[in-house]
């Protein structure tokens, strides 16, 4: 018995030592793109093992994302990153580059989870270019897109090219980054932004206020008039009751002027200059030539009296406490079957200069007829 174990314990022994060989034979050389490689997905580890999660269920922490599961449901996991530049050449900073989004690519795809994140490379910038890089690596093209207009806003002045190297990647080019703590504090922000989820578009954001709304809390400040007392008020000075100079303002668009009439001597602003043209604040050249004092008796109307109480209520918030306008607009005025001129007249431009300086001067535009002559 012990004569037949032999061969089988002289067996044993052969096994260990070539094994034993094999294992004192020095390892083969790593290549250089082996370590580039190994490199690369280290910084695209280290780059997703401090994620902050941007309108996620709980506090942005520094936790390893591997210790959380379903992060899907959970926002959009974001992290900014940093490595030096090359000392070759451009092209090898975006081969690195490149290198490392793929992987972060790789990892991230495996968690199945939304994310928007940015390595940059600082430091001195390759030889042969002025600039560094950023690298925005996302699982949608939208954040990709956010995040190159946001940090082209941050970095006004020093972003000269974007480029996309995948469909999940691009690289944008910026000059001196991470030369000042600024730097890293505006790509979180930009990340953080880029990564908000959007507002539900049916859900109104707080504080704002519907059309309707807005015109109902216009009015609410104006003693609003209608077309019978408005033209009292233009014809007898005693029955306006206010000791200052009063003003039918037609705030309507040319074409409908001309298209349903207008009201001889009301003067003509376009709705968008209406504010500054009536505001004592401002310049002389840029506003009205009678809208030089606060008591100044407004009456504004346009087609149905629904945007001439917003204009009315902005000219109170400039001061102007008189404003007010038509109820029902022009239409009601019409309707009443008080003075209106048809027809397609220019409005007269009453200015205290000569006709060839009349472009020059800031005037009156008013509905009246030109006579020419003596």
């Amino acid at each position: 018995m012990s004569t037949s174990s032999l061969p089988s314990v002289n067996h044993n022994k052969v096994v260990v030592l070539t094994h034993t060989e094999e294992n004192l034979q020095p390892p083969a050389p790593r290549t250089l793109s082996a370590v580039r490689e190994q490199v690369a997905q280290e910084i695209a580890m280290r780059t997703m093992n401090k994620t902050q999660v941007v309108d996620g269920m709980f506090v942005p922490s520094a936790e390893p994302l591997a210790s959380t599961q379903n992060r899907s449901s959970l926002g959009v996991q974001t992290s900014v990153s940093f490595t030096f530049s090359s000392k070759k050449s451009s092209r090898a900073d975006i081969a690195f580059l490149t290198l490392i989004a793929s992987h972060i690519s790789l990892f991230a795809g495996v968690k199945e989870s939304d994310y928007l994140y940015v390595v940059a490379t600082s430091g001195l910038p390759p030889p042969d270019v002025p600039y560094n890089f950023i690298l925005i690596c996302s699982s949608d093209d939208d954040y990709i897109q956010r995040a190159i207009a946001i940090v082209s806003s941050k970095f006004v002045g020093r972003v000269d090219k974007v480029r996309a190297l995948t469909s999940t990647s691009s690289l944008v080019e910026v000059r001196e980054v991470g030369l000042s703590s600024y730097d890293e504090l505006a790509l979180w922000d930009a990340v953080r932004k880029s990564a908000r989820a959007p507002i539900d578009p049916l859900v109104p954001p707080p504080g704002s206020r519907s059309a309707e709304r807005m015109l109902s809390d216009a009015r609410a400040h104006l003693q609003r008039l209608t077309p019978h007392k408005a033209f009292e008020e233009l014809r007898d000075p005693v029955e306006d009751g206010v000791k200052a100079p009063t003003f039918l303002v037609d705030i309507r668009a040319e074409q409908e002027r001309y298209r349903e009439g207008s009201i001889k001597g009301a003067v003509v602003v376009d709705r968008n200059e209406l504010e500054l043209k009536f505001d004592p604040r401002a310049h002389k050249s840029e506003r009205l030539a009678v809208a030089n004092r606060y008591d100044l008796r407004i009456i504004v109307f346009d087609g149905s009296g629904r945007a001439s109480s917003l204009a009315a209520y902005q000219l109170r918030e400039l001061g102007m406490w008189n404003a007010t306008d038509i109820v029902g607009g022009f239409r009601a005025w019409k309707q009443a079957e008080f003075p209106v001129h048809m027809g397609g007249e220019s409005p007269l431009l009453i200015t205290a200069g000569e006709p060839e300086n009349a472009r020059n001067v800031n005037g009156l535009m008013l509905d009246l007829d030109l006579v020419l002559g003596h």
